[in-house]
């Protein structure tokens, strides 16, 4: 369609022709552009300063670049730090200083993906900051606190940018449908169950949108449907488009830490959803396997120590069947995990215990509890006064000490009361109580009283 009113040599995509010229054309980002907002009356007054806009793609990043150079009537130079090194930013740099000194205009440099440039490439920027060669906007997809370096990040201010509402990318797509720019106005007509297809797999991203619908319009049939999208056409197009998932990004670990803390929270419903995102985004399964097995140590623990063995089950069919078998066994096994008791107990401990032996000198083994293979050994005091548990009372020997001496009332577990740990906490409390009692006994037998402290 879009071939009969545009030629090769001026043929501009539908999301380019598309792009607001206005705020009042902006569609989303309202905690940032709604009237009294700081960056909205920047721009309406003009006032520039240097930014880092950081959003998922598809969200306005480089429209909102554009309006603030039109804004403030400053010459506008675009750089993509995907295809540009050192050359072109010294001629974006160049064409700024041209500018303020014959013109006295100020330049805006759209720099695009920023965070690919090294650090080098980052600092060379920052002495055209500083004197007002330029005035810097850098976009991203990744966090800035990651990407960019501290240098940069000081001189300028960080503007988060959110996906767009399916209400607003309906409204993206309505526009460009009745809008003549679009090219569409009268001759594409897109049905509702189409349109909410679209709209759903945009997934907040309005390029997406837009790039869906152009492709969908050459491709319509004129001796079938003439001008008309339906359903079927828009499904061929986008059935392969993936959801929003970055392998390694913000969003994979966004996602990650939200399966986690579903399970932790004990929602298995939630947990179910943030799995199936990451599957249905890309995520390697055997990757989730892992996770799932250390939820099942670090956030239940011995309050239910089954849920290890049902996480590495599930890993285990992973390992062996694939999808999507593989992957119904996950689903059982997080679900498995939200519902579970909870603890940390083991995970506190092990941490605690670790930090210990990170700042302590290295303690000997006491004597009693060293072997004593040879003569030499037992002529040392190896393995003396040792009592074997099998043959005490309740196969407990009372009173006796496992640790280094500079150790020997330490306590790292502490169970909590919840599944299987309440039990386990019950039994240690008996035998801990056996250990005084034992101590107070051998107290009073040299002493001939009790231990004041108990």
């Amino acid at each position: 369609m879009s071939d009969l009113l545009f030629s090769e040599n001026d043929y501009q995509p539908l999301a380019a022709r598309m792009r607001p010229a206005n705020i009042d054309e902006f569609y989303g980002q309202e905690h940032l552009l709604a009237p009294g907002k700081p960056l909205h009356e920047a721009i309406v007054a003009g006032h520039l300063h240097s930014m880092i806009l950081w959003g998922p793609p598809g969200v306005g990043k480089t429209t909102l670049a554009r309006m603030i150079a039109q804004g403030a009537d400053a010459q506008f130079e675009n750089i993509s730090a995907v295809l540009s090194g050192v050359k072109e930013i010294r001629a974006a740099i160049a064409s700024a200083q041209q500018e303020r000194d014959n013109r006295q205009r100020k330049t805006v440099l759209f720099v695009d993906e920023v965070h690919r440039f090294n650090k080098a490439q980052q600092d060379a920027f920052l002495p055209f900051i500083e004197d007002g060669t330029i005035i810097l906007v850098g976009a991203t997809t990744e966090n800035p606190s990651f990407e960019l370096n501290n240098a940069l990040l000081s001189r300028c201010r960080v503007y988060a940018l959110r996906p767009l509402t399916n209400e607003q990318i309906r409204q993206v797509v309505v526009r460009a449908l009745d809008d003549v720019a679009g090219g569409f106005k009268g001759t594409v007509l897109l049905d509702s169950d189409a349109l909410e297809l679209l709209v759903s797999v945009a997934d907040g991203d309005a390029r997406r949108a837009l790039n869906i619908l152009e492709i969908s319009a050459d491709l319509i049939d004129e001796t079938v449907a003439p001008g008309h999208i339906d359903i079927a056409l828009l499904q061929q197009v986008a059935v392969s488009d993936p959801r929003r998932f970055d392998k390694g990004g913000d969003y994979f670990y966004d996602q990650i830490s939200a399966l986690h803390k579903a399970v932790r929270g004990s929602s298995p419903d939630a947990a179910l959803y943030w799995l199936v995102r990451m599957l249905d985004g890309g995520c390697e399964p055997l990757y989730l396997a892992r996770r799932l097995v250390r939820m099942a140590s670090e956030d239940i623990g011995n309050a239910d120590p089954r849920a290890l063995s049902i996480a590495l089950d599930a890993w285990n069919v992973q390992e062996r069947l694939g999808s999507p078998e593989g992957e119904l066994t996950l689903a059982q096994a997080v679900i498995y995990l939200a519902v579970a008791p909870k603890s940390n107990a083991v995970y506190r401990a092990y941490n605690t215990a670790r930090g210990d032996i990170q700042s302590m000198p290295s303690l000997d083994v006491p004597l009693h509890l060293r072997n004593a293979p040879t003569k030499l050994m037992r002529e040392m005091d190896y393995g003396k006064a040792y009592r074997y548990a099998h043959d005490e009372p309740e196969a407990f020997a009372a009173g006796e000490s496992y640790f280094p001496e500079a150790l020997k009332n330490k306590q790292y577990y502490h169970p909590t009361e919840r599944g299987l740990e309440a039990k386990i906490s019950k039994k240690l409390r008996h035998l801990r109580q056996l250990n005084r009692d034992s101590r107070e006994a051998r107290y009073s037998d040299k002493t001939g009283e009790a231990p004041c402290n108990g």
